[in-house]
């Protein structure tokens, strides 16, 4: 089969234990595991609030719609973000009327600090920050901007499941942190995501606005001696987005074993620096900041003739990805096509290498193997 750039690595018998007990139960909806998932996610992170989602996508859009209408925004107003991202981040600002104006990257592939400043006018109302691969980036000037232009601070965290940041779990600093569990990411469920406000009313109103504007969930009206309570308030047009016990079973066992797989992806993408390092002026690689400690769930290289190495890499039976194209590429972006000078070369020159957990030093000699070959006869 070759070597895969994702395969999800889960911890089989233990995540069958935990679904039979939802089964036994009877019991697989909202409630019960997510509940305790949750709970485990906050004492985890040390975030004040988490509510669990059936996908991070859902956790962007209620993020970006609940901060509008609790802060006040209008229709038109503007959140700065990055080009270099998946869709769902600069989808969540659209869908909300709001406008994505784009600011370049730096070294890092997140946000430059110096651009966003640029980019800052009186309908500014918030930066849309990803974390991209795990990584940091210049996250503390990106907060200095926030606060000092009374801007509200996005987290976009759906790489970053147990990256720390000068030894803690970065996002207090931020109105609301979404994480991915989704079935490729760092802490894999089949899909489903965690929305983490710093404001104790906006996670009331999530809770809410993701079981359709109920004020009442099905759990909750179930817990007084088993008796069903059928009254209940619709406060908002909502949506169906919570997450499922099923899913949640998968993320409580997972979770157990979060810190350790990523100690294993940092251990991969150490020894892909130690190898291609040797070859600065062909390959270029992603700055690390200093004091990040990064989930590591991309390891992403840029080279020149980016399109050919996969067509190598694809003949020798590996499998990298693209991460990402620039999203002022797609049409309904296109606005802003051509603004972002770094953002537009990382999406034309970069490559994400295998980066699973049953690879092996002997596979990332291998990769390596096969990207010298290429760069060499080049």
């Amino acid at each position: 089969m070759g070597v895969q750039l994702f395969k999800a690595k889960y911890e089989v018998e233990e995540c069958l234990s935990e679904i039979r007990e939802c089964l036994e139960v009877g019991w697989t909806g909202m409630g019960f595991k997510t509940v305790e998932f949750e709970e485990a996610w906050r004492q985890y992170t040390g975030l004040p609030y988490a509510h669990y989602l059936n996908s991070s996508t859902m956790g962007l859009y209620m993020a970006v719609d609940i901060l509008k209408n609790e802060y006040g925004w209008q229709d038109g107003d503007e959140v700065i973000t990055t080009p270099i991202t998946f869709i769902s981040t600069n989808h969540a600002i659209a869908k909300s009327n709001l406008k994505a104006v784009f600011a370049d990257v730096d070294e890092t592939f997140c946000l430059n600090p110096e651009s966003v400043k640029e980019h800052i006018t009186e309908k500014t109302r918030a930066v849309m920050y990803v974390g991209l691969g795990g990584n940091v980036g210049n996250y503390d000037e990106i907060v200095k901007i926030c606060k000092e232009n009374n801007l509200a601070f996005i987290l976009d965290a759906a790489h970053m499941a147990g990256t720390r940041y000068k030894g803690k779990i970065p996002g207090r600093e931020a109105d609301v942190v979404i994480y991915s569990f989704q079935a490729v990411k760092n802490l894999p469920t089949a899909d489903s995501g965690m929305i983490c406000f710093k404001d104790g009313k906006l996670d009331e109103i999530v809770r809410k606005k993701a079981w359709l504007g109920i004020n009442k969930d099905t759990y909750a009206r179930t817990q007084n001696m088993g008796n069903y309570k059928w009254k209940y308030d619709v406060e908002y047009v909502g949506e169906k987005g919570h997450g499922n016990s099923v899913m949640a079973s998968i993320g409580l066992v997972q979770l157990k074993y979060l810190d350790r797989d990523n100690a294993y992806r940092r251990t991969l993408c150490q020894w892909y620096r130690e190898r291609l390092s040797a070859y600065p002026d062909k390959i270029k690689l992603v700055k690390i900041e200093n004091g990040c400690e990064s989930a590591c769930h991309l390891f992403q290289i840029l080279v020149e003739d980016r399109d050919s190495l996969i067509v190598a890499l694809n003949q020798a039976g590996i499998s990298p990805g693209v991460h990402y194209i620039a999203n002022t590429d797609y049409k309904m972006y296109s606005y802003a096509k051509g603004t972002c000078q770094f953002a537009d070369y990382v999406s034309k020159h970069t490559i994400s290498l295998p980066l699973n957990l049953y690879m092996t030093f002997e596979d990332v000699e291998v990769i390596c193997d096969e990207i010298v070959k290429f760069i060499v006869n080049k």
